[in-house]
């Protein structure tokens, strides 16, 4: 509301400015020509400035409710103590970040799944090929960060997170394992939060060459 004030203030003041020429002042004086003068280019100015705003100042993305359920599932193979920290690292990243669906990705399966679940079945331990993202981060070891995920073709490689996803990060944890993160709002994932979950991906890399030896 506060972006439009100076176009409704500035259309307004021309209006009036406008109506009270025609209907109020039959005889121009000179003084009164100046001071409409004056009217209409403060009237003017206003209105500009509301244009600009509306264009410099864009409405924050919405979030929607994404599709699936609530839980946590991890393979049940992992060791007590991996388990207890993916737990923790999963949870932290769900409380700090934008994201509110967690999977860890680890030589060609799901070893865990955390907030909001797709409504696929991808229970932990089901075998899932890299697609060209994927991919990508695994060889470049640098993370992908598609801030508009709808724009995003690729977006069908990650049949494991909500369909209706609205943002991803995919997090390289080595070579062979990798942190995904979807969010419920465009653009949400902040430079602040990728360096604190590539900080966790470092710490969970060393945990996971348990699993890669």
């Amino acid at each position: 509301m506060i972006r439009q004030l100076p176009l409704i203030v500035g259309i307004a003041g021309g209006s009036l400015l406008l109506v009270n020429r025609l209907a109020f002042s039959p005889e121009l004086l000179s003084s009164q020509s100046r001071s409409d003068a004056l009217g209409v280019i403060l009237s003017a100015l206003l209105i500009l400035t509301g244009l600009l705003w509306q264009q410099i100042q864009p409405l924050p993305p919405k979030s929607v409710e994404m599709e699936g359920i609530q839980g946590l599932e991890i393979l049940p193979e992992l060791p007590e103590a991996l388990q207890l920290e993916l737990g923790w690292a999963t949870s932290t990243l769900l409380k700090v970040s934008p994201a509110r669906s967690v999977v860890i990705w680890c030589d060609g399966q799901i070893v865990m799944r955390r907030g909001i679940l797709s409504e696929q079945d991808f229970a932990p331990g089901t075998s899932v090929l890299p697609g060209s993202i994927l991919k990508r981060v695994l060889s470049k070891q640098k993370s992908v960060y598609l801030v508009d995920l709808k724009l995003f073709p690729a977006r069908a490689e990650f049949g494991y997170i909500p369909s209706n996803s609205q943002a991803l990060l995919c997090q390289p944890m080595g070579k062979r394992a990798a942190l995904i993160l979807a969010a419920d709002t465009p653009r949400s994932f902040t430079p602040r939060d990728e360096a604190w979950i590539e900080a966790i991906a470092q710490k969970l890399e060393r945990s996971l060459d348990v699993l890669q030896k």
